[in-house]
């Protein structure tokens, strides 16, 4: 009953739109054909945008790229194709941060106070340490990124856990950027940065140091949702053999992905380095 009436429906349509139903019927084969092939083309693109994040974009963010190589498509669709081929994003979702905050030396003021909001690059700085464990044992990575562009401006590893490591960072991070007078510099109230050395260096450059409250996880949000990405997007899927392994995974994520290749929603999906880039392009 139910295929009579769709062939009813099908002559019904014919007789209105003037067509015979042999040529209704060649019309939508001829549609699905072509969008099977379409299908096929866009799939190839998806594939390379996806295989270029090394597996980390979902079909938002791959849309986002399909539409800067002006490429016209729809999210569902591109979550359908995703689907139905298997190419699901390998982000795990775990992580754990960790700091130490039980020491006696001077604890700045909280001068950020949760505020993300800034108006151009190198106005706020914020930093943080995490570890990365190899079958050598620990190494640990201090990075600096700022605020505005979300970008790594300095990093540094080591096999320590050292009020040195911090200090590399930040030279580093002042070196490429050269920031002005009065940047804002915040982390948590760990004692590298609580150190003499960290507290000179800061004072030194006439930076305004800033600390969360302690245990507050929300006031340096942001840097831990950097280390966030780097450990599900990266980290969690090798098994390092030697500290030079990581630290060359590391400097591939941070320095070819991350800070040039990566996009982020925050930052109307363009990547750390574009948006920088486009602030100095005008203003």
């Amino acid at each position: 009953m139910h295929q009579y009436r769709s062939e009813y429906a099908v002559k019904r349509i014919c007789r209105v739109i003037e067509i015979s139903v042999s040529g209704y019927y060649k019309w939508v084969n001829g549609s699905i054909v072509i969008r099977k092939v379409k299908d096929k083309i866009l799939l190839v693109k998806i594939k390379e945008v996806f295989a270029k994040s090394y597996e980390t974009y979902g079909s938002p963010k791959i849309t986002r790229k399909l539409r800067e190589k002006n490429i016209r498509t729809s999210k569902n669709r591109v979550a359908r194709l995703m689907r139905e081929n298997n190419l699901k994003s390998i982000v795990k979702q775990k992580f754990k941060a960790t700091t130490n905050s039980n020491h006696n030396l001077p604890v700045a003021e909280n001068v950020l106070k949760q505020n993300f909001k800034t108006s151009k690059p190198n106005e706020v700085w914020t930093s943080d340490i995490t570890y990365i464990w190899t079958q050598e044992g620990w190494l640990y990575l201090a990075i600096v990124l700022d605020i505005f562009t979300r970008q790594i401006v300095g990093w540094k590893v080591g096999r320590t856990l050292s009020k040195e490591l911090v200090v590399e960072a930040i030279s580093k991070a002042i070196k490429a950027k050269r920031p002005s007078e009065s940047l804002i510099f915040h982390s948590d109230q760990g004692v590298q940065y609580a150190s003499l050395k960290v507290r000179q260096l800061l004072k030194q450059n006439n930076f305004i140091q800033s600390m969360s409250n302690r245990g507050n996880c929300y006031d340096n949000a942001i840097t831990e949702t950097f280390f966030r990405s780097l450990k599900t997007e990266f980290v969690f899927h090798y098994n390092f053999k030697t500290r030079i392994e990581a630290e060359l995974v590391l400097f591939k994520y941070i320095e070819l992905f991350y800070n040039r290749e990566r996009i982020h929603s925050s930052l109307n999906y363009l990547t750390p380095m574009q948006y920088e880039t486009m602030y100095y392009n005008y203003n």
